[in-house]
C-alpha cells in the first residue's frame, strides 16, 4: 500500500489548497508499533519492494531486538535502524544507538550536536562500561532473562483476564512488549469506568482515547501494563473491573 501510493503520488490530487510535497522519508516501527502494538508480516514480499530503487524515498525503522531488519533488506544505503536500551537495560536512562550507511549518521551527529548536544555523559559512561562487561554474550543472555521475564509477566495477566473478564471483554494475546489491550463489550466508552470508577477501586488502567487523534472520541479499549504487577496484583485488580463492568455506570 505504501509503494502504491508513493508511486502514485501527485501534489495535484489532494484536498489541500496547496500542493503536497511527496515525503522525503518514513519513519516507523515495523515490530511492536506504539500504541496499538502492531507487527508487520515480514513475509510479506510488498515489504521488500520498499526498498528497490525506483521508490526515491530513505526510510527510518525503529526495532526491537530479535526482528528480522529492514537494514538487511536495503539495496540504496537508505535505511537507517534505531534500538533503545529503555526496555532491556532501564527506561530512565534515555540511552540507544543508531546503525546505518556512514554519511547519513554523520548528518544526524551533526544535527544532534547543535541541538541536544548528546545525552547525558554519566548514562552513556554507564552504559557502556555495563555492556563491555557483559560482552556481546553476556548482553544477550541478559535480554533473554528479560524476554523470559515478559513473557511470565504476560501469561499471568492473559491468566487473570481469562479468569474474570471472559464473557465480559475480548483481547488478543500480545507476541510481544508489556501490555495488554482489552475491550469491554457493551460499554461505547470506558472513560468514566477507567477514569472515575476504576480508580475510587485502586484499579490504574489507562483508557484507549488518549491515543486517538480526537482524544473526545469514545472508546471502549483500555490498556493494561503487566511489566511491574505481581500476578496477585493482576488478579486481584480484573476481579475487582469485573465487578465494575457489572454494575450500571
Amino acid at each position: 500500500k505504501i509503494r502504491s501510493d508513493l508511486q502514485a503520488w501527485s501534489p495535484l490530487t489532494s484536498e489541500s489548497p496547496e500542493p503536497l510535497l511527496k515525503p522525503s522519508f518514513l519513519e516507523h516501527s515495523p515490530v511492536l508499533a506504539l500504541p496499538a502494538l502492531q507487527s508487520l508480516n515480514t513475509d510479506d514480499p510488498l515489504h521488500c519492494g520498499l526498498f528497490q530503487t525506483n521508490i526515491n524515498t530513505a526510510f527510518i525503522f525503529h526495532f526491537k531486538p530479535w526482528a528480522p531488519t529492514f537494514l538487511s533488506m536495503d539495496v540504496d544505503g537508505r535505511v537507517i535502524r534505531a534500538d533503545s536500551f529503555s526496555k532491556v537495560l532501564s527506561s530512565g536512562l534515555r540511552v540507544g544507538f543508531i546503525t546505518g550507511p556512514k554519511p547519513l549518521i554523520e548528518r544526524i551527529v551533526l544535527h544532534i550536536q547543535v541541538s541536544t548536544m548528546h545525552t547525558s555523559t554519566f548514562t552513556q559512561l554507564l552504559v557502556s562500561q555495563l555492556v563491555h562487561q557483559w560482552g556481546e554474550e553476556g548482553f544477550l543472555a541478559h535480554v533473554d532473562r528479560v524476554i523470559d521475564f515478559y513473557r511470565k509477566q504476560r501469561d499471568a495477566i492473559l491468566a487473570a483476564a481469562d479468569k474474570w473478564l471472559s464473557g465480559l471483554a475480548e483481547w488478543h494475546v500480545p507476541t510481544a512488549g508489556m501490555f495488554l489491550w482489552v475491550k469491554i463489550k457493551g460499554i461505547h466508552d470506558v472513560r468514566k469506568l477507567i477514569e472515575e470508577k476504576a480508580v475510587k477501586d485502586k484499579i490504574f488502567m489507562l483508557p484507549g482515547h488518549g491515543f486517538y487523534i480526537d482524544s473526545s472520541a469514545p472508546c471502549p479499549y483500555f490498556r493494561a501494563s503487566f511489566s511491574s504487577a505481581s500476578p496477585e496484583q493482576m488478579d486481584v485488580a480484573f476481579q475487582r473491573l469485573a465487578q465494575l463492568i457489572e454494575e450500571p455506570l
